[in-house]
C-alpha cells in the first residue's frame, strides 16, 4: 500500500494553509508518527537554507521544525522569488536555475513535474506521513495546464484532498462551493472534506452553512478552526503578512524603528522579533509617505536590490535616511540592506535585472559586485561590538569588500561593516534578532532595553505547541489521519 499522505489546498491565497500544516505536522508528530512536509511549488521571497545547502520556502522549514526534522530542498523543489513584475528567480531542488517570465515558466512546468514527484517520493519513503500544501487556489483553471502546485500535483501522485477556506475574509461558503464546481470530474474525486479557518465568535452559527454546503458539494467538514492568536509567533511566508505590522502607538521610552517597505522586501521575518519586543516600537513605512523621526532606520533584505535601491531614492527615503545619519541617528542594513548602504553597488552580468551599477547611499566604505555562486550557509558566531553570540543564516548572491571594521565575527570568518562613529553598520546575517542576547545588547546600545522575559526560538516552540494543541480540539485529526492512510 502506498505511504500515507495528505494535501491541504486553499480556496485562495493566505487562507492559512502554511498554519494547518505545521499545527498537524507538530500534532502527529506528538502521536508517534514520523512526518514531513513537502510543496511542489513555491512563490515567496521569505525563504530559508536548509541542511544540504540549499534553500526552500519559509513555510517548509517551519513545518519542517513542527516535525523536528531538519529543512532539505526536496520539501519544496520548485521555488519562485520574485525579482520583476513580470519575472522570478527559479530555484530548483534548493539550487538557483536561472531567471524566468510567467509565460516562460508556464511552459516549462511539463517538465518539471517528474522532478517533483521524485522528491515527493524520496521523502515518502522516509516517512509515515507527508503532509502537502498547495499554492494559491485550487481552482486557478487559467493555469491548470501542466499544474504542478495543487490539482494536478495531486492527480499525478494519487494524494487525497483537503480544502481550506478563510471565514475572516468574508464570502467562504461561496469560495468552498465555487471552488468545487470550477474542479473537473477527476479533481472533484480527490477531494475529502474541507476546513473552515480562522473564525470568530459562536461555531455554532456555522451550522447551517455545513448542511448548504454539504447540499452543494456532498463534502464533509473536518472542522472549524478559531482564530489562533498566536500565529503572529509564528515565521510568515507571504507578504501578505506584513500587513500585520500596523503604526504603533507612541509609547514613553519606546525605541522607535523605521522600516522602508521595498517593492522586493525578503526575509522579512527579520523583523519578527524586534515586533514583539514591548519596548520597541517598529514602523513599516509604506511608498508615499516620508519616514518618520526614530532612533533607528533598518533597510531589510532585498530580491533586487539594485532595483530596490532605485524605488528607495524615488520615494526620497535616501534623502530622509542621509538627513536622520547627519543628526547623529543610527542606520543598519542586513543583506541587501546592508549592500545599498556602501558605495557601490554592480550586477555585471544582469543577475538581478539589467546589467550596470549603481551608486549606494554611501555611509559605509564597502563595494558590491553581484556575481558568482550564491551564498547558503548557516553561520554562528559574535557581535564584535557587545561580544553577544549570534547565529543564523546567509543567503545573498553579491559579494561585499572594502569594510575597515566589521560588525560580526563568524565562524568562517569576518562579516558586515560599521562606520567610523558606530552609528551606521551591516551585515549579511539574516535572523540574528532571534538571538535573545543579541537583541537585548543592541536595543541597549540604542538606549533601550530588551525584555528580559521574550526567549525567541521558545516563543516559536511555544507557539507550534499551542497550534497543535488549538488543530486537536477544532479538528477531527483521527479522520484526517484515516484519509490520508487510504489514499
Amino acid at each position: 500500500m502506498a505511504r500515507a499522505a495528505l494535501m491541504i489546498q486553499g480556496t485562495g491565497s493566505d487562507v492559512g494553509k502554511s498554519t494547518i500544516v505545521a499545527g498537524l505536522a507538530r500534532a502527529l508528530t506528538r502521536r508517534g508518527l514520523e512526518v514531513l512536509p513537502f510543496k511542489p511549488q513555491n512563490m515567496s521571497n521569505n525563504a530559508a537554507v536548509t541542511e544540504d545547502g540549499g534553500e526552500i520556502g519559509r513555510a517548509q522549514a517551519l513545518q519542517a521544525r513542527a516535525c523536528f526534522a531538519a529543512p532539505r530542498a526536496a520539501m519544496n523543489p520548485v521555488l519562485l522569488k520574485p525579482q520583476t513584475d513580470g519575472g522570478a528567480q527559479l530555484v530548483l531542488e534548493g539550487r538557483v536555475a536561472g531567471a524566468a517570465s510567467a509565460a516562460d515558466y508556464h511552459a516549462m512546468k511539463r517538465d518539471l513535474m517528474p522532478r517533483v514527484l521524485r522528491c515527493f517520493e524520496d521523502l515518502s519513503r522516509e516517512a509515515d506521513i507527508v503532509l502537502v500544501e498547495g499554492a494559491g487556489s485550487a481552482a486557478e483553471i487559467n493555469l491548470r495546464e501542466y499544474d504542478i502546485a495543487n490539482m494536478g500535483f495531486a492527480v499525478a501522485a494519487r494524494v487525497p484532498v483537503v480544502l481550506v477556506g478563510d471565514i475572516d475574509r468574508g464570502g467562504v461558503i461561496a469560495s468552498l462551493v465555487g471552488t468545487h464546481a470550477l474542479l473537473e470530474a477527476g479533481e472533484r474525486a480527490l477531494l475529502r472534506g474541507y476546513i473552515v479557518n480562522k473564525f470568530r465568535g459562536d461555531v455554532r452559527l456555522f451550522d447551517g452553512a455545513i448542511d448548504a454546503v454539504a447540499a452543494r458539494t456532498g463534502l464533509p467538514c473536518l472542522g472549524i478552526v478559531p482564530w489562533f492568536v498566536r500565529a503572529r509567533d509564528l515565521p510568515a511566508e507571504d507578504s501578505l503578512a506584513l500587513e500585520r505590522i500596523v503604526p504603533p502607538v507612541a509609547r514613553d521610552g519606546a525605541i522607535r524603528i523605521v522600516v522602508p517597505r521595498l517593492p522586493r522586501i525578503a526575509n522579512f521575518d527579520d523583523l519578527d522579533p524586534l515586533v514583539a519586543e514591548p519596548g520597541v516600537a517598529l514602523e513599516l513605512v509604506a511608498p508615499g509617505r516620508k519616514l518618520p523621526e526614530c532612533d533607528l532606520v533598518l533597510l531589510p533584505g532585498s530580491k533586487a536590490t539594485r532595483a530596490d535601491l532605485a524605488a528607495l531614492r524615488r520615494e526620497g527615503w535616501d534623502i530622509d535616511i542621509l538627513a536622520h545619519a547627519r543628526k547623529g541617528g543610527a542606520v543598519l542594513g542586513i543583506c541587501g540592506g546592508y549592500q545599498m548602504l556602501g558605495r557601490t553597488i554592480a550586477d555585471p552580468d544582469g543577475s538581478e535585472g539589467p546589467p550596470g551599477t549603481s551608486a549606494g547611499l554611501g555611509l559605509l566604505e564597502t563595494e558590491t559586485v553581484l556575481a558568482g555562486e550564491k551564498i547558503l550557509r548557516t553561520a554562528e558566531g559574535s557581535d564584535i561590538a557587545s561580544g553577544a553570540p549570534v547565529s543564523g543564516y546567509e543567503m545573498h548572491l553579491g559579494r561585499t569588500t572594502g569594510a575597515a571594521r566589521p560588525m560580526l565575527r563568524l565562524g568562517h570568518g569576518d562579516d558586515g561593516a560599521v562606520s567610523n562613529d558606530g552609528r551606521v553598520a551591516g551585515c549579511n546575517l539574516h535572523g540574528l534578532f532571534a538571538s535573545d542576547s543579541f537583541r537585548r545588547a543592541f536595543l541597549a546600545a540604542l538606549g533601550g532595553a530588551g525584555d528580559l522575559s521574550l526567549h525567541w526560538e521558545a516563543r516559536i516552540e511555544g507557539a507550534l505547541d499551542a497550534l497543535a494543541q488549538h488543530l486537536e480540539a477544532a479538528l477531527d485529526v483521527g479522520r484526517l489521519l484515516e484519509i490520508a492512510r487510504a489514499r
